[in-house]
């Protein structure tokens, strides 16, 4: 994920009280999800800045800065695969109970959660955070570093925060202290949501993850209205923050094609169907769909082919061949229309040849789309805190489980950037042994989730208050 050559656009987009999506998010944006908060027209609150001023002061006073570090750290040093979270999820709710809190555990398996109640009437707002690490041996030299290893796919691997998870955990629990600092002046709930398994896991555990939450009713006891949540990004400099109106990180599917050839002598292949050569047929094939077939003009997308086996023996023309790859999209119809164009082309491709493919495809996560009118509201919240470090990100077809929210309800998803100037051109991506955090943006990312919170209930109560006459 990158977010590097990214240009900033001021939050006014639209500069009205009662602001339309397709007006706001631009065109074809309608399609990219099913939310019917982003179908209709949407009265977006106007808070003066003011009127939480005093509030989030005494909140930032409460961030424990320090702590902050401290969790994150010790994360870092302890990681949990997907599904594994089980030492992870103690700690966190260990940390909400020193808080006054009372977690919730248990829930999509290691999932976590807690209600802070507000010492006046509203709404409930969410923040998210995920726990998961990932299959990686840690490369970085830190006196924290991991050395955890686990058993993935019937191989012992490293275990390593790579993708920055163990930041967004101790950003949440830095802004959950800060919030049960100042709960008696807030005006509603805030649901704390620590959950497992975003990286994915066996399709043999799945549900999973953002979506196993969903369905076991985090969004729904009490309900909730709105949801924020943030990704740390490499290569983009520290402390500044990312958003988008309407698609932001890409849906992710899996596809994979099997190829039944005729096996033969590799002297004599004309005694034999190639199911390498058609593979190869078809790996070339498929690279036309977005370079000729789609509208790329409207959306992006990639249809990667990230795996070919086949054959065992250099004289001998197999069986079959297997092709395994990704595809990722940023609207729902698109989606759909490049699965029937890969397996068409597989099919007939295979077909010439005397062939047969079978084409299995796999949906992920659905794409990240962020609630236009709520990123409208919301904007002015993160320029008050990031001022000029706050820019308008281009789209990431990197995928995130944090969909499955968005999906369900008014939802903003951020960036922050965790890399220093000086190794903006050197750092290595997310999920790579050698990704690195630069903790100094960290307090920026817990006071970015408290802030949203508090404006947003905040927001939600002016709205419902009755103007004076």
């Amino acid at each position: 994920m990158d977010t590097r050559r990214t240009h900033r656009s001021r939050a006014a987009a639209c500069g009205a009280a009662l602001l339309l999506v397709a007006a706001c998010a631009g065109s074809g944006s309608s399609q990219h999800t099913q939310q019917a908060t982003t179908a209709a027209a949407v009265a977006v609150p106007r808070l003066d800045p003011a009127a939480t001023a005093p509030l989030l002061a005494r909140l930032d006073a409460a961030l424990p800065a320090e702590r902050l570090i401290e969790w994150r750290r010790h994360l870092h040093q302890h990681p949990e695969l997907s599904n594994h979270e089980v030492e992870t999820a103690k700690f966190v709710a260990a940390r909400l109970r020193e808080m006054g809190l009372e977690p919730k555990t248990g829930i999509a398996r290691h999932g976590v959660t807690a209600l802070i109640r507000g010492g006046k009437p509203g709404k409930t707002v969410a923040l998210r955070a995920d726990m998961d690490a990932l299959p990686v041996t840690e490369e970085v030299d830190l006196p924290f570093r991991s050395t955890a290893t686990a058993t993935f796919e019937g191989k012992t691997v490293g275990v390593m925060h790579a993708c920055g998870h163990d930041a967004h955990t101790a950003m949440l629990l830095a802004a959950a202290q800060a919030l049960m600092a100042v709960r008696a002046e807030l005006p509603g709930d805030v649901l704390l949501i620590f959950q497992p398994a975003e990286e994915s896991v066996p399709e043999s555990e799945r549900p999973a993850g953002a979506e196993a939450m969903v369905l076991a009713g985090v969004l729904d006891q009490p309900k909730v209205s709105a949801i924020f949540g943030l990704h740390v990004m490499a290569g983009t400099r520290t402390g500044r923050i990312g958003w988008r109106r309407g698609p932001m990180m890409a849906a992710a599917d899996r596809f994979e094609i099997i190829v039944e050839g005729r096996q033969t002598h590799g002297s004599k292949p004309w005694h034999g169907v190639d199911p390498i050569v058609v593979g190869s047929q078809i790996v070339t094939a498929l690279q036309t769909i977005v370079s000729r077939q789609i509208d790329i003009v409207r959306e992006p997308a990639v249809v990667t082919v990230g795996q070919f086996e086949s054959g065992v023996r250099n004289n001998i023309i197999p069986e079959r061949s297997r092709l395994v790859g990704t595809i990722r999209t940023f609207a729902d119809d698109m989606q759909s229309d490049i699965h029937e164009r890969i397996r068409r082309i597989a099919e007939e491709t295979a077909a010439a040849s005397g062939a047969k493919a079978h084409v299995t495809i796999e949906r992920g996560y659905p794409v990240t789309a962020n609630d236009a009118p709520l990123v409208d509201q919301m904007v002015p919240t993160l320029e008050r805190l990031a001022g000029a470090d706050t820019f308008e990100t281009r789209k990431v077809t990197g995928a995130e489980d944090f969909s499955f929210y968005a999906r369900r309800i008014p939802a903003m998803f951020i960036f922050l950037g965790i890399t220093p100037e000086a190794k903006l051109t050197t750092a290595d991506s997310n999920h790579s042994p050698r990704f690195e955090i630069d903790e100094s943006a960290l307090p920026m990312g817990a006071r970015a989730l408290a802030h949203l919170a508090v404006d947003w209930l905040a927001g939600e109560q002016a709205r419902a208050t009755p103007p004076a006459h």
